[in-house]
């Protein structure tokens, strides 16, 4: 079934079950009034949420019509989100492109952040930065949302956690990157809000292209109407969904909620970096990739990041050419709020 959160007057939205070719949708709120309220009393809702995902395939289920606009990311505000670096091709180019080598446990320790969950944007929330100079990047991600994790939980007990599949813009501000880390404390400014794609999905629906821990489909990405990405999320991905929740809970219990993120998805390409579309390869997931590329090939990246005015959009479709999860679609805008 699929699940969203339409937005409202409160921080939580209101639970909506979404056709699923995402035309319609039935309120929930006798059943579960926010997706939080479901996830904590899984077992008992998720059969009667998916009664009336049947009844809206059938016509047995009043409906109305679902607008992607009008829907908040699937969980408005978390517990926890937590982010991984599963495409360790990714990690790789970003510490060759400065001259940096990568230490061998990274091909066998996850790397993780915990990013901050008080608030996500919608998708189609503007993503606001006070200056271009921050270099504002998109972050095409595949993140799950998980029911309780025991502490200690093997990775195949992770696996049977996963509640729902959805996307993600993880957004970067890579000019202060730098800064922070070599503080040795890791992201916090250069972190701001992430933006979830309008349904989550759970695994059931997603078919042969989810295995258990890996989503087998593009990751489309797109920058001011023009292909950027459609690296495929199920390739190249060192550590799968359980494993990377296995190592957010080693030393932790995980409440339902929590939200795992892939890290930016990235392909390799003939064992080397990838390439633009536009070159025959299968392009990026973000834009510091392809400067990355750029510096190591020429000396210089010549690729701008984002700038107020330009348009990203995220979205992954069926093998038939649906859309599965909706679109996280976002224009870049200044900040006009700060103190000057």
């Amino acid at each position: 079934m699929k699940l969203a959160t339409l937005k409202d007057s409160t921080r939580d939205g209101r639970l909506v079950v979404v056709s699923r070719d995402l035309t319609r949708c039935s309120e929930v709120g006798h059943i579960a009034r926010s997706l939080q309220v479901a996830l904590d009393d899984w077992e008992h809702v998720a059969p009667r949420l998916a009664l009336i995902a049947e009844g809206i395939e059938t016509g047995a289920q009043p409906t109305m019509r679902f607008h992607e606009h009008a829907a908040a990311s699937p969980l408005p505000r978390a517990y926890q989100w937590a982010d991984g670096s599963a495409y360790v091709n990714h990690v790789e180019l970003v510490r060759k492109a400065r001259n940096a080598e990568m230490p061998a446990s990274f091909w066998v320790d996850p790397l993780m952040y915990q990013g901050g969950s008080d608030g996500f944007l919608a998708p189609r929330d503007p993503i606001v930065a006070a200056d271009e100079a921050y270099g504002i990047d998109m972050e095409g991600e595949v993140a799950v949302v998980v029911g309780d994790v025991p502490m200690g939980a093997s990775s195949d007990t992770a696996r049977q956690a996963i509640r729902l599949v959805m996307l993600v813009n993880d957004v970067s501000l890579r000019g202060l990157i730098p800064q922070e880390l070599a503080k040795g404390f890791g992201f916090f400014q250069s972190k701001p809000a992430s933006a979830f794609s309008p349904v989550a999905v759970t695994p059931d629906e997603l078919g042969e292209v989810w295995d258990g821990g890996k989503l087998h489909l593009p990751l489309l990405v797109a920058v001011n109407g023009k292909p950027f990405g459609k690296a495929n999320a199920g390739i190249d991905m060192t550590f799968d969904f359980g494993e990377l929740i296995a190592h957010a809970a080693k030393t932790r219990s995980l409440i339902a909620g929590t939200i795992i993120g892939s890290g930016t998805v990235s392909n390799k390409l003939d064992g080397g970096p990838g390439k633009p579309i536009e070159n025959g390869g299968d392009g990026y997931s973000c834009i510091a990739e392809l400067r990355m590329i750029e510096t190591i090939e020429t000396g210089a990246p010549k690729t701008q990041f984002l700038r107020f005015g330009d348009q990203v959009r995220i979205e992954m479709q069926d093998r038939t050419g649906h859309s599965i999860f909706g679109a996280i679609e976002q224009s870049v805008e200044k900040y006009l709020g700060a103190e000057p």
